[in-house]
């Protein structure tokens, strides 16, 4: 891929993110939906040996539209523009794959993690798990183009978000929005929960949160599964700190719920799990000063 090729792609792309602020912030939650973004600029496509349609088995699709309603009750709501087979802001800024890129890697490059290693590092080689994105190697600097001018200012508006939050309200709450297959390979259809909350075991969010969240969506009659198989990525693991006043669940949602994953449609029940999101929303911003004066007096 040349320079002006490159160049193109991130004209595109710019700017790299949405953020929809409400008219006043009325509460301490922040949404964040990294892996939504669908736009596949033109020269990214031709480098790619897949067709649109598999590129986008890597994509969150929808899951920004899922949680816009927060944005009216008072909640900022932060979304990646580019897709997630061409930059993946949930994973260290150089977890990079020695078998993508022509040139040495960097010594601080972090080439063995098993994100790396399975293809889907922070540039990923596969998507599906199985199926090469490109039709040739990359050079490095264009994973040096990517990081430096859509992950790192992603990440620079994210932490700063979250520390306007945490000086406003004495804390931050990140809810990092996702969504999985209904099943992974080798499984039937069906074969996942309908909703993942991950707190990292514990060191990512208070339990109590997440405790609180699995009632919710188990009172509207869902399946919902604590750190399996998905206990959070990097964005949960990096802006989780608790003791700091930052704290931070991913929720991973079961796409059949909104979802014709064949299609990559929305079916249905899209309006369905809107209402669910927004509701779960509503009474987790209720029920806050009840939960932190608990977590107060326990400490």
């Amino acid at each position: 891929m040349h320079a002006s090729e490159r160049a193109s792609i991130l004209a595109e792309l710019t700017p790299p993110l949405t953020l929809r602020r409400p008219a006043e912030q009325l509460t301490p939650v922040v949404f964040c939906s990294p892996h939504s973004g669908r736009i596949y600029p033109k020269a990214f496509l031709e480098a790619s040996r897949l067709d649109p349609h598999t590129l986008r088995k890597s994509e969150d699709c929808f899951v920004d539209e899922l949680f816009e309603p927060v944005v009216a009750l008072g909640a900022p709501l932060i979304a990646a523009r580019f897709p997630r087979a061409y930059l993946d802001v949930n994973r260290e800024p150089y977890e990079l794959d020695p078998e993508l890129f022509s040139g040495r890697l960097p010594d601080f490059a972090n080439t063995q993690s098993a994100r790396v290693i399975g293809g889907l590092g922070t540039i990923a080689r596969v998507v599906a798990d199985t199926e090469e994105i490109y039709r040739e190697r990359l050079p490095i600097g264009a994973a040096f183009e990517r990081i430096e001018r859509l992950y790192r200012p992603f990440h620079s508006a994210l932490a700063d978000l979250l520390e306007t939050t945490r000086k406003r309200f004495g804390m931050a709450i990140l809810i990092d929005c996702h969504s999985m297959p209904s099943a992974s390979m080798g499984q039937p259809p069906g074969g996942r929960p309908h909703f993942v909350l991950g707190d990292r075991f514990g060191a990512s969010c208070d339990a109590k949160l997440t405790r609180f969240i699995r009632e919710i969506l188990q009172g509207a009659g869902y399946e919902v599964q604590i750190n399996r198989p998905y206990a959070g990525g990097f964005i949960t693991e990096y802006y989780g700190n608790p003791s700091h006043g930052l704290q931070s669940l991913q929720l991973e949602i079961n796409r059949a719920l909104y979802l014709d994953e064949a299609t990559l449609t929305k079916n249905r029940d899209f309006g369905k799990l809107t209402r669910t999101l927004t509701d779960m929303a509503m009474r987790v911003f209720d029920a806050l000063p009840m939960l932190l004066e608990r977590r107060a007096a326990a400490e």
